[in-house]
């Protein structure tokens, strides 16, 4: 999709009557995801001399069993008032996932107003911290393990969650960090502490465009998407992609300033008693260089052992004293 050079936030501006003038995102959204798919990929015969890339609206229209005039119009944006059985009919002619396909029947709740009866009853602010038993139940958990909101605000960790991000709060010492902007704004650290830059780019972005869509109404939100545009290159044009994911299970690669190297597993879950807020926990395979990594990460920075990051030695060194060579 061709980048404007400015983050489209039309999804976020503050409603004032609970309907979002989201016709932008909408057009945005529909035009990217219809680039993505080809004839061959939806079935259809290729008559060439396409003078954009993926299906025409004619093509579309025809894979959703609508009129080309009624799926012009969804596609500029008049997406309020779309029933279901036409919104799931666009979603497969698209070959929406999962999360794309969550994110057109939010952009659509958003356009009719119905997207207020949605949100959580209690949005998490910055100032949010875990009562004494959830903390307890995070310091319970030996792997790491964080929280976080949908604006990718680091709430709370237990202890080996709080060391392996400890670059984050470095960066940021005011509370709470944010991975977005350790990300995008403190490009030296980041890069060294995610050694796929790129991937982990995307993620965080299609992480803010979900939630864009979930919560259209949080001015957080807002205020951090207009900063992070304003300041990062790289960021206004990942927005621009309006790519969006489910980010539940999978694996990640770290690079840590004391243990170097992590490969990690991790599982997130949706927090039901307090919406919007995501538990995730990483595992390393058993007996792995990193399951070793990670205790001898956990040792040294255990309360009262007098570990302290700035005066732990680093990468191969760190890892020969471990291993007592």
């Amino acid at each position: 999709m061709r980048c404007t050079g400015r983050a489209s936030l039309t999804a976020l501006e503050p409603p004032t009557v609970g309907v979002v003038n989201n016709r932008e995102e909408v057009r945005e959204f529909l035009v990217s995801r219809r680039a993505k798919i080809t004839p061959q990929q939806a079935g259809i015969p290729d008559h060439g001399n396409r003078r954009v890339p993926g299906l025409r609206r004619t093509e579309v229209a025809a894979l959703a069993q609508v009129s080309v005039e009624y799926y012009s119009k969804v596609e500029r944006g008049a997406l309020g008032g779309v029933s279901a059985p036409i919104l799931d009919a666009i979603a497969r002619a698209l070959q929406l996932d999962d999360a794309e396909r969550a994110h057109l029947f939010h952009l659509a709740h958003a356009a009719d107003g119905t997207s207020a009866g949605m949100r959580p009853r209690r949005r998490p602010t910055r100032r949010w911290t875990p009562r004494p038993a959830l903390q307890w139940v995070l310091d319970g958990i030996a792997p790491p393990a964080i929280i976080r909101n949908g604006r990718m605000d680091l709430l709370a960790t237990n202890h080996l969650g709080r060391a392996m991000h400890a670059s984050l709060y470095d960066s940021q010492p005011a509370s709470p960090p944010n991975f977005a902007r350790f990300t995008f704004l403190d490009l030296d650290a980041s890069r060294g502490f995610y050694p796929d830059w790129d991937l982990a780019a995307d993620t965080c972005v299609a992480i803010l465009r979900t939630e864009a869509g979930r919560d259209p109404h949080d001015k957080d939100l807002h205020d951090l998407v207009g900063e992070l545009s304003t300041r990062s290159t790289a960021f206004r044009r990942l927005w621009g992609t309006h790519d969006v994911r489910y980010h539940g299970a999978g694996k990640k690669h770290f690079h840590h300033h004391v243990v170097g190297d992590l490969e990690l597993s991790y599982e997130s879950m949706d927090m039901v008693s307090d919406p919007g807020l995501t538990l995730t926990i990483y595992a390393a395979e058993p007996a792995s260089a990193t399951a070793h990594a990670l205790d001898l990460l956990a040792s040294w920075t255990a309360p009262g052992s007098g570990g302290d990051d700035d005066a732990l030695p680093e990468g191969d060194a760190a890892l020969d004293l471990g291993s007592g060579r």
